[in-house]
């Protein structure tokens, strides 16, 4: 694992002491699928809460029991947009930060032979209706699917876009920040590189997988 963001100026890497714990659990081969989701909630909710560190305010009057006071509102209309199927669990996390934000879905998925990634299936609506738009996909590794979805959220009208990532590769890093150098990546993780099948080193096996208890993970 690479201790920084290793000259990325898009890349920010969380060093909070709870995402480092929580992360070497995730990793371990021997966390079950309802730890490992446990995991990935809680590693979610702490980068989504460093990702939001810049949204957008707007003033309000709050009547305390002793007198009024301004206080503040998210200004700020929120998309969630999980990367089917391990992006469903960054959702619950990121709800949590932010009850009223708006979830659709893209399905993207990776061709084995090309690496390339394949769209089946995407719910967004007509016409962009958020001022911030957060994709959710554990894993960053070619940076295939990411680069398809930000432009899949260019071309429907999206504005500001930002990644959250549980895990980076520095392949994937590069060839967002090449395509799409406006995009922030929040991440808990820079590991070393792909491996020859496309897989994060040391990384953390499949994180649908692992997740959902299929295959060997």
């Amino acid at each position: 694992m690479l201790d920084d963001a290793a000259g990325f100026s898009t890349l920010h890497v969380s060093r909070h002491p709870a995402v480092l714990h929580k992360l070497a659990l995730l990793r371990a081969q021997g966390t079950e699928p309802k730890k490992f989701r446990e995991l990935v909630r809680e590693i979610s909710w702490l980068v989504g809460y460093e990702a939001l560190a810049d949204a957008h305010l707007r003033p309000i009057e709050v009547s305390t029991p002793l007198e009024p006071t301004v206080g503040a509102k998210l200004a700020d209309r929120i998309g969630l947009i999980p990367i089917l199927r391990a992006g469903l669990g960054m959702v619950d996390a990121m709800l949590e930060l932010m009850p009223t934000a708006q979830v659709w879905h893209l399905g993207l998925f990776r061709d084995e032979r090309t690496l390339r990634p394949v769209e089946y299936y995407n719910r967004l609506p007509d016409t962009a209706s958020v001022d911030l738009c957060l994709i959710l996909d554990p894993m960053l590794a070619t940076g295939g699917s990411a680069t398809a979805a930000i432009e899949v959220l260019k071309d429907w009208g999206a504005s500001r876009i930002k990644l959250i990532n549980l895990i980076c590769a520095p392949e994937g890093v590069r060839a967002v920040a090449k395509a799409h150098p406006d995009v922030a990546i929040h991440s808990a993780a820079l590991d070393r590189q792909l491996d020859e099948r496309g897989y994060i080193m040391p990384g953390l096996g499949d994180a649908g997988d692992r997740q959902f208890g299929t295959g060997l993970g």
